[in-house]
C-alpha cells in the first residue's frame, strides 16, 4: 500500500456503553476513513504503529438502554439520551447491533427520575453472563474492549474487565474505575497476557491537561502554587450522573491526583479541589471549566490566574481514544501483557505510573518506534 501503510488486519473493537463518547468515536472512524493524512486534525498520528483510523471496525457493543438495544451501532449512537455534537451524520452500517448489557452498578437509582429524553430507559431484557459476553468477544473476533460505563459503575467494570481477561482482548478503560492502576487488577492481566490501558482518558485539549500545563508552569518558573481549584459544568449524562456524590470518589481521586503529579509540592488537601461541581441541562454535552491557581512570585509577592475553557466535552476525547485503540492493538501485536505504562501516562488521568506531560510524550513516542 502507498506511504509506507503496513499490510495487517484491521482493529476490530466491541464497546461497553453506547453513550456520547462512543457516538463521537465511531462517528470519528466514519469521518476519517475516508480522508487522507493531511486531516488527522485531533490525532497524535495519522498511521500509529500501521494503523489508520480507518482500520478500526466495530464488532460488537452493549448498553442497558432499550432505544438502542437491537440497532445497528451506526443508528443506535444517535439515540437519546446521547446528545453530543453530530459532526458526521453519514455513519456507515457496522453489522454490529447492541446487545443487551450487564446492569449492576452501572445505572444511578436517581437517573430514574429524570425525563426519558435525559436519561437512560433501562431495558427488561435478561442480562448477559460472562460466558455470553465472552462468546461474543471470541466469535466476532474483538481485539479491543473499550468500556464507556458512567462513572462510579465499579462492580459493572469489573465485571467486563473479568470478561476481557477469559475472552484475550485488551482492555482501555476511559473511566475512573481503577483497573490498570490496581495492582491486583494489573497482576491479573500481565498473567493472563492480555495487555490494558487506562484509567480514566484525558480529553485532547480538557479541563484536566490545561490544568496540568498551568501548575507544571508555576513549577517550572519557580512560582510556588499555594491553592488551585477546578470547577466543571455540564448537561451531559455524565453529569447528570454524578449528581448522586456516592459516584464521584474515584472520579476525584483521578482528576486530583493528575494535577498533584506535576505539582512542584503537593497540597494540602484544604488547598485543592478539582472535580465535576454540576450539571446544567442546557448544556447538553458542552463542558465548561473554571480554574483557578493562586501562587507566590519572586520577592513573597502574590499572584493568581483564572482560565475559563468551554468545549464539546465527548468529540475532546475521541481521538485520544482513537490513538489509545492503536495503541493497544500494537501492544496484542508485540506480546505485551498487562498495565501498558507509556500510551496510560499520556493519555489517561490515572495511569499506573504517573509522569509528567513532556516526558509522557516522548515516551510513548518510543513506544510507538518500539526503541
Amino acid at each position: 500500500m502507498p506511504d509506507g501503510h503496513l499490510t495487517r488486519e484491521g482493529i476490530n473493537i466491541a464497546i461497553v456503553g453506547v453513550g456520547n463518547c462512543a457516538s463521537s468515536l465511531v462517528q470519528g472512524i466514519a469521518m476519517y476513513r475516508d480522508n487522507d493524512r493531511n486531516e488527522h486534525t485531533g490525532l497524535m498520528h495519522w498511521d500509529l504503529g500501521g494503523y489508520r483510523p480507518g482500520d478500526i471496525r466495530v464488532v460488537a457493543a452493549w448498553d442497558i438502554d432499550r432505544r438502542k438495544i437491537g440497532q445497528d451501532v451506526s443508528r443506535a449512537i444517535f439515540e437519546r439520551p446521547n446528545c453530543t455534537l453530530i459532526f458526521c451524520a453519514d455513519v456507515p452500517e457496522t453489522g454490529a447491533k447492541v446487545r443487551m448489557g450487564k446492569i449492576l452498578d452501572g445505572f444511578a437509582p436517581h437517573m430514574a427520575e429524570q425525563p426519558e429524553h435525559r436519561t437512560f430507559l433501562r431495558s427488561d431484557l435478561p442480562e448477559p453472563s460472562k460466558e455470553e459476553v465472552v462468546q461474543a468477544l471470541r466469535e466476532t473476533g474483538a481485539h479491543v474492549l473499550m468500556n464507556y460505563l458512567p462513572v462510579g459503575s465499579q462492580k459493572a467494570t469489573e465485571f467486563y474487565a473479568e470478561c476481557a481477561l477469559e475472552a484475550g482482548v485488551a482492555f482501555v478503560n476511559n473511566i475512573p474505575v481503577f483497573i490498570a492502576s490496581d495492582p491486583a487488577w494489573a497482576k491479573r492481566f500481565a498473567d493472563a497476557g492480555v495487555p490494558i490501558i487506562g484509567d480514566d482518558i484525558k480529553a485532547q485539549v480538557g479541563a484536566t491537561i490545561v490544568h496540568r500545563v498551568l501548575t507544571d508552569l508555576f513549577a517550572k518558573r519557580g512560582v510556588r502554587l499555594e491553592r488551585t481549584y477546578q470547577l466543571n459544568t455540564g448537561g451531559n449524562t455524565d453529569f447528570l450522573n454524578m449528581r448522586e456524590r456516592d459516584r464521584l470518589a474515584s472520579k476525584k481521586i483521578s482528576k486530583t491526583e493528575a494535577v498533584q503529579a506535576v505539582a512542584a509540592q503537593r497540597l494540602d488537601w484544604e488547598n485543592i479541589h478539582v472535580g465535576p461541581s454540576d450539571y446544567v441541562p442546557w448544556q447538553n454535552d458542552n463542558k465548561v471549566a473554571f480554574i483557578r491557581l493562586e501562587g507566590t512570585m519572586f520577592g513573597g509577592v502574590p499572584m493568581n490566574m483564572e482560565v475559563r475553557l468551554s468545549v464539546e466535552d465527548s468529540p475532546n476525547s475521541a481521538g485520544v481514544a482513537i490513538d489509545m485503540i492503536r495503541c493497544a492493538k500494537v501492544a496484542r501485536d508485540r506480546g505485551l501483557s498487562g498495565p501498558i505504562e507509556a500510551p496510560a501516562a499520556f493519555f489517561c488521568k490515572h495511569p499506573p505510573r504517573q509522569m509528567n506531560d513532556d516526558d509522557a510524550y516522548q515516551a510513548v513516542e518510543d513506544f510507538i518506534r518500539e526503541v
